[in-house]
């Protein structure tokens, strides 16, 4: 089966961060694209929705982790800026409409981009929350 460049899969928090994951303070920024032919950057805009592109920063808290990067950058597509659920350092947080692109590196490695629609705080461990 062959993928079409950029396709994305739908993914729950679960499958992506299932011991959950925390904002990076001051890491919500607008996300650029670079032209390789005019050597210029512009504000990234989503190819499929012509929205506006936005990234943050995120630490995963799976403890297997250990001694391993932990931070991954979430894109967020949004009409607005979207803004620190709570506003408190390394927040608890949550991905709305998560999914993942795989993409071939330009040094032939595998790789994966995450993008979301929202980003909301974390439920509440327990019953309901996870």
């Amino acid at each position: 089966m062959a993928l079409r460049n950029g396709s994305r899969f739908t993914v729950s928090m679960q499958d992506v961060f299932g011991f959950g994951c925390a904002l990076m303070p001051d890491s919500i920024t607008e996300a650029m694209d670079y032209d390789e032919r005019t050597k210029v950057r512009r504000p990234a805009t989503d190819k499929l929705t012509g929205k506006p592109v936005w990234q943050c920063r995120v630490s995963d808290m799976d403890p297997e982790l250990a001694g391993r990067s932990r931070e991954t950058v979430v894109k967020i597509i949004s009409d607005r800026r979207p803004g620190a659920p709570t506003g408190q350092p390394f927040e608890s947080v949550e991905f709305e409409g998560l999914t993942v692109t795989p993409y071939v590196t330009d040094k032939g490695r595998m790789a994966y981009s995450l993008r979301a629609t929202a980003i909301k705080p974390a439920r509440p461990a327990g019953k309901d929350g996870g």
